[in-house]
């Protein structure tokens, strides 16, 4: 979404009447909060709390695929997607990094992107999934880049749908969005913030027919559920600090990374310099266009997402020695 509407959404929007835990899954899904840790690159890392929980949501049986939703999106996105990929045969499990969807937000915690993926590669393990393919939308493309790149034991394969290798959480436009957010808060009013989302919604899509009532209120319901804490957890995304450039450490990504691009103008993802130069970084890239998509490819086309899924993990596995 677009910074203005974020936090337009962020400021003003009433909570729903009902927020469901299952964020729009099947009644089969297992809603968990996982306790993590709130600084997970200190050392030694404090332990794992109940105040840095993060919000999980596993769908069914065989290899893990872990899906990462962009950074100031939630699960929700991805109510189509994991059904499928549960129906192909995967195990699909969607997480909320700290401060995004309905994970937590503490205060004092560690929101860069080295710490959340640092975060994510410690419950890998308590989550069943040792080694999962990453599935992530937009920028949290840099949580599963970092993953691989320091944690390249934990990451079999990354199915990247219109991310780049952004530096930070949160752009420039972003930041300064956020000193708008008190007269949006004067200013805005329920109607007003849903036409704004449905706009984002609309200014990527391709087929413009998912973005109904319905879906424009579950993608508001995240951050509606505490305006103020979900306000709050932007901004600490917004100012956390790096310990380190990304750049250098794409050449360390030995993983196959698949690229998934809408090929219908739209806005959002990288521009062609980005995806160049992610070409000249990343020794396994595989770019792939998709015709009819635009930026929201696990709601316009979730079946070539599970494929990529599929070829990937398949690229990852080992394979068995020819027989005599």
């Amino acid at each position: 979404m677009t910074p203005f509407a974020l936090l337009a959404l962020a400021a003003a929007a009433p909570p729903p009447a009902t927020a469901p835990e299952s964020f729009g899954f099947p009644p089969a899904a297992r809603v968990l909060r996982v306790p993590s840790s709130r600084a997970p690159l200190s050392v030694p890392p404090p332990p794992a709390s109940d105040d840095a929980a993060l919000r999980v949501a596993v769908l069914g049986e065989g290899p893990p695929v872990l899906l990462l939703p962009g950074l100031f999106g939630s699960a929700f996105g991805y109510r189509t997607l994991a059904p499928e990929l549960a129906a192909a045969g995967f195990r699909a499990i969607a997480l909320e990094p700290l401060g995004v969807g309905g994970s937590a937000r503490p205060e004092g915690a560690d929101y860069s992107l080295a710490a959340q993926a640092a975060r994510i590669a410690a419950l890998l393990p308590a989550l069943g999934a040792e080694r999962p393919v990453v599935v992530v939308h937009s920028a949290a493309a840099a949580i599963a880049f970092r993953l691989a790149a320091r944690h390249p034991e934990r990451v079999a394969a990354i199915v990247s749908m219109e991310g780049g290798a952004p530096e930070q959480a949160a752009t420039a436009g972003f930041r300064r969005a956020l000193t708008f957010a008190p007269l949006i808060r004067l200013l805005g009013g329920r109607r007003l913030i849903r036409r704004q989302v449905r706009s984002t919604l609309l200014g990527g899509a391709a087929d413009k027919r998912w973005v109904t009532d319905e879906v424009v209120d579950g993608y508001m319901g995240a951050a509606a559920q505490d305006l103020g804490a979900a306000l709050r957890g932007y901004r600490r995304m917004a100012n956390a600090r790096e310990p380190e450039p990304l750049a250098p450490r794409l050449r360390d990504v030995r993983c196959p990374v698949r690229l998934l691009m809408g090929a219908v103008p739209h806005r959002g993802g990288p521009d062609e310099a980005e995806i160049t130069r992610l070409r000249q970084s990343l020794p396994t890239l595989v770019v792939q266009r998709l015709a009819g998509v635009g930026h929201y490819i696990y709601e316009e086309d979730p079946h070539a997402v599970v494929a990529a899924v599929r070829e990937v993990t398949d690229a990852a596995l080992p394979r068995a020695a020819p027989g005599p």
